[in-house]
Formats: C-alpha cells, structure tokens, sequence
C-alpha cells in the first residue's frame, strides 16, 4: 500500500495548538478517497479536541475541509479525480437514522466522529513510525491532504471558491440547520438565538431567510451584536442585562416561539427557556458545562421543549447545497464571517478563536491564495 509524505497539524499533550509536522499518510481503502485540502475552517469542536476531551491524543483534527479528489479507492462511487468536494461529518450509511437522511444521528455516530480510526481500528496516519489518530468527523483535514470516506464528501461545482465554503461543513450547517430543519421556524414567528460566534450567526441568518418577524441575539460582545443586526438580528440584548428574559419576552409581548443556545453556559440555558412563549421550543447545541437541570414544573406548565440538536439536524448532501445557493443569491451571507490565515498560522488562529477576535477562521494551504477554487 503506497504511502504519501504530507504537513500535518498535529494535535499533542500539553501544547496550545495543533503543530506542523511532516506524516506519512496512506493509501484510500475500499470506500475511501484521497483529498488534496484546499481550505479548512476551525470550529471551537477543534479546540475542545486538542485539549484532549473528545478525542484521544495525538491526533490531526479539523473537520471543516474543502479540497479536490485525488484518489479513489475501491468502489467508490458518484466521485472522480478532479470533483471539488466539501467535508461534512461521518456516518455508516445503514442504520435508521442514515436511512432517514438524519446521519448526525447515526447509531456509529461517536466512534465514527470522535474515535480517532477506523471502525477497525486502524488509522491512515503516522510520524516517525508513530501512529497518529486520524478520521476526525471522518476526515482529520487540517493536513495538506485527508483519507475520507465517500459519505464523508459532498460534490460542489468547479466555479465555486472552495476557501470561502469550507466553513459550511459544521459551523455553518449547524446554526443554519438547527433554525430551518430541526426548529422549522416559519415566516413570521420569533427566535432568540444566544451567542453570536459563527453559528449562531447563521442562525441568524437563517431565521431572517425563512422570514422570522423578530430576531432577538444575545452575547457577551457588542461588536459581535452589531454584526447580528446587520446579519438580520431585529433585537440585541447584552448578557448581562438585568431581566434579560422579562426584556426578550416583551419583544412579542407573549414569549419567543424558538430559542437557539450555541454556548456551553448553564445560566444562558436557563435564559433560552424562561424567555419562551408557551408551548415554545428551546433549541440546544452544546451540552452546558458543569451541574445543570431544567426547572421541569415551568416546562410542564407551559408546554415547553427541550431540544438537543446535532449538525443541525441536516443532510449535509441535501442541505448544503441550498445554502451554497442561498449564498450565490445574496441571501446567506457566510462568507462575511471568514478571516484567512496561511496554514502554518495555525496558533494565531486558535488563539484569536478562543479570545473571540474572529468568527470563523479559515486555513489557507501551502500555494493556494485566498479566492482560491482549487
């Protein structure tokens, strides 16, 4: 089996971000392609990774790749060498869910996601004769070049820039999927949607798409408020507010049909219920840190739902494609949220991710410029 040296951004104990180094990485396998990585976001799911908490160590992250095909294994099929593909997450294909066209609830999910290999337990990169954990979200892409499974890719047109679409893998389908898929916010309802980073910007974007009649945006940020109401958001409330629930309910006078948390705050998930109108929905899509429970007499009195939602319970083959559409109209914005960095600024750019200095950084690779299609 043939080996290829690539740079990859390896993720180890005790380091602040992921490093460059030089791997080997094998061959595709039966259902696998090889992806030359043209671009690839870097979600905060990256940055809970590199410490260790999701996945095992070391390993090569990055889960919001784009690139171009450049060789498939056996039996791969509906892809050629040369497509340009956007990376989404893993799933097995077989179970109920996949069949539903639900694969962020694939009964592999997990393992699959978060294992760091192969369902049999074998990995597609090493360094110096160590093994390195690879097939994060099925395609560990913050490398020069990724083994992915054929599910793993979704086929986007030549034209298309593939640094400015490489966030809409996770970041992007999450907060858009979450809105329009799992909540289905209809034309003239309302939504609160807390913290404004990347996804809860596209949910906002979302809402203002699907015909939302007001959009409340909660975040600890000011600048990150301004760019929610120029994202759609028709209401914008700093977290700290006194009565911040009180003051998001008179927004419709009754309570909000929807509300999205993207943070991991217990506090703000208390926040997301209170402020529903009744028989409201509270969307979710980080667990809180820490001890946390719902007050259950006030979701029962009021109808209340708690919903958990996982790549905003979209398809990505079916879902993303919209939203590219959506963009090419000059409805969906995303790109607005992209800052560039050269994939050795790797650090910079978790740094910046961390502190909030950027909403969705995007790595460029070695000889692609920023505009880039291949």
């Amino acid at each position: 089996m043939s080996v290829m040296e690539i740079t990859a951004a390896v993720s180890r104990p005790g380091t602040p971000a992921p490093v460059l180094e030089q791997a080997e990485l094998e061959a595709p396998r039966a259902g696998e392609m090889r992806i030359r990585i043209v671009a690839v976001g870097i979600c905060h799911t990256d940055i809970h990774a590199h410490e260790g908490r999701l996945s095992p160590l070391p390993i090569t992250l990055g889960h919001e790749g784009a690139g171009v095909v450049e060789e498939l294994g056996a039996g791969v099929q509906g892809f050629a060498v040369g497509d340009h593909v956007l990376l989404s997450g893993s799933s097995c294909g077989q179970c109920p869910s996949c069949l539903n066209n639900k694969p962020s609830y694939c009964d592999m999910a997990m393992p699959l996601t978060f294992g760091g290999k192969r369902m049999d337990g074998s990995t597609a990169l090493c360094c110096g004769g160590e093994s390195l954990h690879s097939h994060f979200f099925g395609q560990s892409s913050f490398a020069t070049h990724a083994i992915v499974p054929q599910r793993t890719a979704v086929k986007v047109d030549k034209d298309l820039p593939l640094d400015k679409l490489a966030p809409l893998g996770c970041g992007i389908i999450t907060g858009a999927g979450s809105v329009i898929e799992a909540l289905k916010l209809g034309y003239g309802e309302s939504i609160a949607i807390f913290g404004t980073g990347a996804v809860g910007l596209s949910a906002v974007m979302a809402a203002r798409l699907m015909g939302a009649q007001r959009i409340a945006a909660v975040d600890v940020k000011p600048d990150r408020l301004e760019m929610a109401r120029e994202m759609g958001a028709t209401d914008t409330f700093l977290a700290d507010e006194e009565g911040l629930a009180d003051k998001i309910r008179a927004v419709t006078g009754r309570g909000v049909e929807y509300s999205l948390n993207t943070t991991t705050v217990g506090a703000v998930q208390t926040l997301a219920l209170d402020c529903l109108a009744m028989n409201g929905t509270a969307g979710f899509v980080s667990a809180p840190r820490g001890e946390w429970a719902p007050a259950m007499f006030p979701m029962l009195a009021g109808g209340k739902q708690l919903r958990g939602i996982l790549g905003g319970d979209a398809a990505p083959r079916l879902f993303l494609p919209k939203l590219i559409d959506y963009w090419r109209q000059g409805r969906f914005p995303f790109d607005r949220l992209i800052r560039t960095y050269r994939f050795d600024q790797i650090g910079d750019a978790f740094a910046d991710l961390e502190a909030g200095n950027v909403f969705k950084p995007v790595l460029i690779m070695p000889g692609q410029t920023e505009g880039d299609a291949a």
